[in-house]
């Protein structure tokens, strides 16, 4: 019995220490359990607090910073190109199309609406899937992705400090959900990704894979673009079209799985090609209005540099999200610069190198070795090739050896890159073969510049025609002379003058000019007529009469800037005047003798919306309503029955139109001007060089090489149903009030019956060789 009991109390002793120890571990898990929640729950406040590491404020996160690009928008609303380091430009939610949001959604975060940032869910799903080594999907919300592409780690972490930043991301994201709605935060993940191809952000994404808004992208397209996100050059539709269809059809199978697709509609999506018809590079050199976009480029620039903001700081063209609203119109642009391709590019290059073929020294006229080779040796020295060997320690010696060795390039046609051999000196010669145009249009009344073409091809030949080229004008400047005659009231288009040889003295001696053929020599003639046929013995007269001085002062009042000397020969157009110049100043005489400076914005605003900047343009009276509508008339001559004849006929141009033709010596450049009441167009076409040109006047004079241009986008702006011009020109319309006819300014009271009656009988097959 006492064993027994002794036995009893030693497993009750036992009993007691179990149940004593048994609440010291209890106690110990429960403050193990404690202090690491304890210890999470600090480290997130105090990285939270930014002490561990930065952590962005409030402000910044309702002002996240972002390379913002700065667009270049039309006036009818078209985004014609983007200036940046990352092409990014925002939208809205309301901008997305909904089959955007629900590939989203499907694919990158299915329970986006149901969580606050972090989904713990899927943080399990994650966990379970790494215990288990079955890969289960990401973990990270569409909130969370967004707060690393806002405040992006650094890619060399560390596995600690990656921890570290994953916690901060998670923080971020929290942030971000109380600051913005669920729909802000799904249009700032969609503007801060990349699609490759220079498009950051939907927008830039739409407008170069489809040439689309936001809101117009389709399921297909929506699910092509969302699952570029994984991997935007493995999964480029340009590079890698297998893998891209197989990519968008895993987010039409997430879209199906979730409901936004029916199986059916799943079916029939899946089974489409990609269609990259529409994909428009976002390369500067590329799309429309290129040479504009360049002059735009620079004028910008000096206006950032000129006009500080508030703080003092300067404007960013590159990161600041301007948008800068021009004055071009991009459906006039696009008729510009198909009216350049149609006759420049497709029917005057062709002609120019079959009129070489066999040629010597092809495409310079009359140009000596020695010239020639000073030529080429020039163009040389701008290339990188030149660069390259000059770098490297080469002499000029070796360089010029190595240029006359063939070797095998690409060089530029119309048809597209031509794999070929031939030598550094010989693709100089090629490219100097090429035809250059410069195009021009304003409005008439508002100075607004609404097409704007520099050159054939911006990748190949960026020296811009409108603006930064300057080029002897011909016959173009003879209506100024004209008009000094006018204004001086002593003329109108019907006074005859004599059609002979005038002698004027000058300080080079006597200089008598002649006329290029033998219209009604010796007889007297009206001034309508002899502007008309463009003939020179008239200029001179008129020159003689009132000296070249009365002209510069009056071309100065119509906007030219350019040096012109004060010699006789100026009324034969022995001066150098940019496209920009003469457009602007030949505008005077449809505008009613006001000069409007042309202008190519109207106002910049910055991120936010706010109106940065505001353009008007100058104006000043430069010549009397009564002498600007006497030289519409002297004009107007030129096309009805003078050299510019050829608009009423091939092209078919029966609304009032009035302008004047030009041809400089050799045929080096060849020029139009004109406009109709509403527009004021200017066109010159020429090759780089001025030894470079047609070797006839029959093919090089301004009539066959630059008026045709003018013609045919005259024809397609006042065809198109899309301008404001369509429909001047039908019966209903014709009215000086819809803009049809010129407008006849009170006190004019000419009488044109005699000019008519003198030129009736004038042959019009003679009209294109006098010029």
């Amino acid at each position: 019995m006492f064993n027994g009991t002794l036995k009893n109390q030693k497993v009750n002793k036992q009993k007691t220490k179990d149940t004593s120890e048994r609440p010291k571990w209890i106690r110990i898990f429960w403050i193990c359990y404690a202090s690491f929640f304890g210890f999470i729950l600090l480290l997130f406040i105090l990285i939270s607090l930014g002490w561990i590491g930065y952590m962005p404020s409030f402000t910044e996160l309702e002002n996240p910073s972002a390379n913002l690009a700065t667009e270049v928008i039309s006036a009818d609303g078209e985004l014609l190109g983007t200036y940046y380091l990352e092409n990014r430009s925002n939208c809205k939610y309301s901008d997305l199309s909904q089959p955007l949001k629900d590939a989203l959604i499907a694919t990158e975060d299915s329970r986006f609406y149901n969580h606050s940032g972090v989904d713990m869910r899927a943080l399990f799903r994650v966990a379970g899937g790494v215990l288990t080594f079955h890969h289960k999907g990401g973990g990270s919300t569409i909130t969370q992705q967004l707060a690393k592409n806002l405040f992006p780690r650094d890619r060399k972490m560390n596995k600690i400090k990656l921890v570290f930043f994953k916690f901060k991301e998670w923080v971020v994201a929290t942030k971000l959900e109380r600051k913005y709605s669920k729909d802000e935060i799904l249009a700032m993940y969609f503007n801060t990704v990349d699609f490759g191809n220079q498009a950051m952000g939907i927008k830039s994404a739409a407008r170069t894979y489809f040439d689309k808004s936001p809101s117009e992208i389709n399921t297909e397209e929506a699910a092509l673009l969302v699952g570029m996100l994984k991997a935007p050059t493995k999964y480029s539709p340009r590079r890698h079209y297998q893998a891209s269809i197989d990519r968008r059809n895993v987010v039409l199978g997430q879209m199906k799985k979730y409901g936004y697709l029916t199986p059916n509609q799943f079916d029939s999506i899946k089974a489409l090609p990609i269609d990259m018809t529409n994909f428009r590079s976002q390369a500067h050199y590329a799309g429309k209005a290129t040479y504009f976009r360049e002059y735009l480029r620079m004028l910008m620039k000096e206006w950032c540099e000129n006009n500080p903001q508030k703080d003092g700081s300067h404007y960013d063209l590159y990161c600041d999200g301007l948008k800068i609203y021009t004055t071009i119109d991009s459906r006039m642009q696009q008729h510009a610069e198909d009216a350049v391709k149609e006759h420049v590019c497709d029917y005057l290059q062709p002609l120019f190198f079959e009129h070489f073929k066999g040629v010597k020294n092809a495409p310079f006229v009359n140009l000596s070795e020695e010239q020639t080779l000073r030529i080429l040796w020039s163009a040389a020295k701008r290339s990188e090739r030149y660069d390259i060997m000059k770098d490297a320690g080469k002499s000029d010696e070796q360089i010029k050896a190595a240029f006359n060795k063939k070797v095998p390039m690409s060089v530029f046609s119309y048809h597209g890159v031509i794999d070929t051999v031939m030598t550094p000196f010989d693709s100089i010669r090629y490219y100097k073969s090429f035809l250059q145009c410069g195009l021009m249009c304003m409005e008439a009344h508002t100075g607004h510049v609404k097409a704007y073409v520099g050159g054939t091809n911006y990748e190949y030949f960026q020296f811009d025609h409108v603006k930064l080229s300057k080029r002897q004008v011909g016959s173009t400047f003879k209506p100024y002379v004209y008009t000094i005659a006018m204004q001086s009231g002593e003329f109108d288009p019907c006074t005859l003058v004599p059609n002979v040889p005038v002698t004027i003295e000058s300080g080079g001696g006597p200089w008598t000019p002649h006329n290029s053929g033998g219209h009604r020599e010796g007889e007297m003639i009206p001034l309508r007529e002899a502007l008309a046929y463009s003939l020179n013995q008239v200029s001179a007269y008129l020159m003689k009469r009132y000296g070249p001085d009365a002209v510069i002062d009056l071309v100065r009042n119509m906007g030219m800037t350019s040096d012109i000397p004060a010699v006789p020969a100026i009324c034969l157009g022995a001066c150098e005047l940019t496209l920009y110049e003469q457009v602007g100043a030949i505008n005077c005489f449809p505008n009613q003798g006001v000069y409007v400076e042309p202008i190519f914005i109207t106002r910049i605003c910055d991120k936010d919306g706010n109106v940065i900047y505001n353009r008007l343009p100058k104006t000043n009276d430069a010549i009397d309503q009564v002498t600007a509508f006497k030289t519409v008339r002297l004009m107007q001559g030129v096309v009805d029955f003078g050299t510019g004849g050829r608009l009423r006929g091939q092209y078919k141009i029966d609304f009032p139109v009035a302008g004047k033709t030009g041809t400089t010596d050799n045929q080096s450049d060849g020029w139009f001007v004109g406009y109709t009441p509403l527009l004021t167009c200017g066109v010159w076409v020429g090759c780089e060089d001025r030894s470079a040109h047609f070797r006839s006047t029959a093919l090089g004079q301004g009539a066959r090489t630059a008026m045709p241009v003018f013609g045919l986008f005259m024809k397609k702006v006042y065809s198109d149903p899309q301008l404001p011009y369509y429909g001047i020109t039908t019966a209903a319309n014709k009215s000086a009030k819809s803009g049809y006819y010129f407008t006849i300014p009170t006190g004019y009271s000419g009488d044109e019956s005699g000019c008519n009656e003198a030129t009736a009988k004038v042959d019009i097959d003679e009209k294109l060789n006098f010029d």
